[in-house]
């Protein structure tokens, strides 16, 4: 029996053939693994061919393979779709696999075939001489106790000899196609999983699912307008590409929405998050040189739909942000449709609100909007009784009512999918769900969460990010997010002010009795006390002080100011007054803060203001931990790949 065993010589064919990852006439290559080892999401490893070694990494689709076992160390594995691509040194080669079988089961060792025995000499004449003869008799394997591993070689059976070559037969079909047929004929298609900034010549086959307006910018360094569109692959992988000036003007109106097309000669970066509307790590720029040709006669493609959820549980630490989010779950119930008048032009347009629930026991309000909220709504309302599940791809995250979201131009509605997720989450909500309590996403929020100081857990930076950049805050407010402990209190510095009981603004004594309120004009015989409370935080990488007013000392400090000044008053061997103070010393909070610049005494001086503060939610902090470690592993794997 024949027995699978490496391509001999494999990477010497492909690496001296610049054009080989062109070829459409590309031959069958069998490696061995060697040294796998995971680099973020993705798995890295040698390929061996018994003579040479060449570094090559997995795309994440084949991750799931590697877990289950089906490809390992030591395997071999037949290539059927991959990438030479240069490192960044541009020395050195890389394979980037994005298609593979497993072949045989794991071998016992690596392939070795530098020394040949006499054996293998013979078998590789006969070889030659049955080639010569157009023989399809195979070569009797040579023994393995020889070589130390199997060799077993098998022939396929010889084609019936053309009357023309290869290269005159892709000649003569290049000169009678299109542009864009010949583009695909001469470039071989990359999935938007495979590129990465240091990759050279790449085609990749697109649709256009989103396409901005045309906007004109002014800076520093001139004016100028940009566009940028959202372009999804056949496998359902998005990126975003953005185009400047000359480029704008030149792709603006040949990008059409819901088209397909050809594009080579763009660049990629690392995706800025703060401006990215897709998941991917990396953004596209098209320049003027870049190549976009329509596939109007190539055969079409419906992307595939990918999801990236996020349980409802967790929907908080994304409200107000630019992020948007994906989200299924149960239709629990479904509102009439409601006209709203928009304030921008006053035109009535239509809204639809369904309420969603998943395995969190949490729900969520979605407001369906135009067609949105006319069709599918529709649709749902009409099934409603029968809990459906969705899916929603891009659903903008608000404050209101605590949580909500909101559907936008690019959102896609998918009903009851053929996906993992929902079969799950509808055999629990048939079994167990429909007779559990669910609790709304934002009722029981504090009103920092409901303001949308969730974002809490977004933008997170350590004290020296701050107090390393003096510049911070000289335009306008920066915000951030951070994790520390409150060091130090002084206790005798000014830590309140008189309130008015109505509008929380400072009032003065009269000059009979009662207090005079500037803001309601009015006097009162009794105020309050609010703080202006100065604290010090200290974190791994330093300490600064900040500012805390009323609401966010109280919740450092666990009491009202009127509470602490009543302390601060009563006599005693113990002062409860310093007592109160060290006991919110050395305890640990998750902070929301602005940084703004003062001048004092014509000296600029940096301000931190508390804007919202929150015990440390050890389950959110170990998610972001993770999210961190997740993006700088990808980071560096996209920088080094080894």
């Amino acid at each position: 029996m024949q027995t699978a065993s490496v391509t001999p010589d494999a990477f010497s064919s492909v690496l001296s053939n610049p054009s080989f990852d062109s070829s459409s006439d590309r031959p069958e290559i069998v490696v061995q693994v060697v040294d796998l080892k995971p680099i973020g999401n993705r798995y890295a490893f040698s390929a061996n061919d018994g003579k040479t070694k060449v570094k090559a990494i997995f795309t994440p689709s084949l991750t799931p393979e590697i877990i289950s076992g089906k490809i390992q160390n030591l395997c071999l594995i037949r290539l059927i779709d991959f990438t030479v691509n240069d490192l960044s040194n541009k020395s050195t080669k890389y394979f980037l696999v994005n298609k593979c079988e497993a072949v045989g089961s794991v071998l016992d060792s690596e392939i070795n075939l530098e020394s040949k025995s006499q054996e293998e000499e013979e078998a590789t004449t006969e070889l030659k001489r049955q080639k010569l003869e157009h023989s399809p008799a195979p070569v009797t394997p040579v023994s393995d106790a020889k070589i130390g591993v199997s060799t077993g070689i098998s022939l396929k059976p010889k084609q019936e000899f053309a009357s023309r070559s290869a290269s005159q037969i892709m000649s003569e079909q290049r000169g009678n196609a299109a542009p864009a047929a010949r583009m695909s004929m001469t470039r071989r298609v990359h999935p938007l999983v495979s590129l990465n900034p240091y990759q050279g010549n790449w085609t990749i086959k697109v649709r256009v699912t989103n396409k901005g307006v045309m906007r004109n910018y002014k800076n520093a360094r001139g004016e100028g307008c940009v566009f940028n569109v959202e372009l999804t692959d056949e496998e359902g992988t998005q990126i975003q590409a953005t185009m400047f000036n000359d480029a704008a003007r030149k792709f603006y109106d040949r990008f059409q929405l819901g088209k397909v097309y050809y594009i080579s000669r763009g660049t990629l970066k690392l995706a800025n998050k703060q401006f990215k509307t897709v998941q991917n790590d990396y953004e596209m720029t098209l320049n003027d040189n870049s190549e976009v040709e329509e596939a109007s006669s190539e055969e079409m493609f419906i992307p595939e739909t990918k999801f990236n959820f996020i349980p409802i549980e967790e929907l908080g630490m994304y409200v107000n942000q630019k992020e948007l989010i994906d989200l299924i779950g149960v239709v629990q119930s479904v509102s009439p449709t409601m006209s709203i008048r928009r304030r921008t032009d006053n035109e009535m347009i239509p809204k639809r609100d369904i309420t969603l629930a998943d395995e969190s026991k949490k729900t969520v309000v979605v407001s369906l909007w135009n067609d949105l909220a006319t069709g599918i709504g529709q649709e749902l309302l009409d099934m409603a009784d029968k809990s459906p599940v969705i899916a929603i791809k891009s659903l903008k995250v608000g404050d209101f009512q605590g949580v909500s979201l909101s559907t936008i131009s690019r959102s896609n509605v998918v009903i009851n999918p053929e996906s993992p997720e929902a079969k799950k989450l509808k055999s629990w909500f048939d079994t167990e769900g429909k007779e559990v309590s669910m609790s709304s996403i934002g009722s029981g929020m504090s009103p920092l969460a409901k303001s949308g100081s969730r974002s809490i857990y977004t933008d997170r930076v350590l004290l020296s990010h701050i107090t390393s950049n003096p510049s911070l805050g000289e335009e306008k407010p920066v915000f951030f997010s951070t994790r520390a402990y409150i060091s130090f209190i002084k206790p005798d510095q000014t830590m309140w002010y008189q309130a008015c009981k109505t509008c929380n603004k400072k009032v003065t004594e009269a000059l009979d009795s009662g207090y005079w309120c500037e803001g309601c004009q009015k006097k009162y015989e009794e105020c309050s006390l609010r703080y202006i409370m100065a604290v010090k935080v200290t974190d791994s990488s330093g300490e600064t002080w900040i500012s805390s007013f009323n609401d966010e000392a109280e919740k450092i400090l666990g009491c009202s100011a009127d509470e602490l000044n009543k302390l601060r008053s009563e006599e005693g061997e113990v002062n409860e007054y310093q007592t109160k103070l060290k006991e919110a010393t050395w305890s640990c909070h998750a902070f929301r803060v602005s940084v703004t610049q003062n001048e004092y005494n014509g000296e600029k001086r940096q301000r931190v203001t508390v804007k919202g503060v929150a015990p440390v939610d050890f389950a959110a902090e170990t998610r972001l931990l993770l999210q961190d470690i997740s993006n700088k592993n990808n980071n560096k794997a996209s920088q080094s790949l080894f």
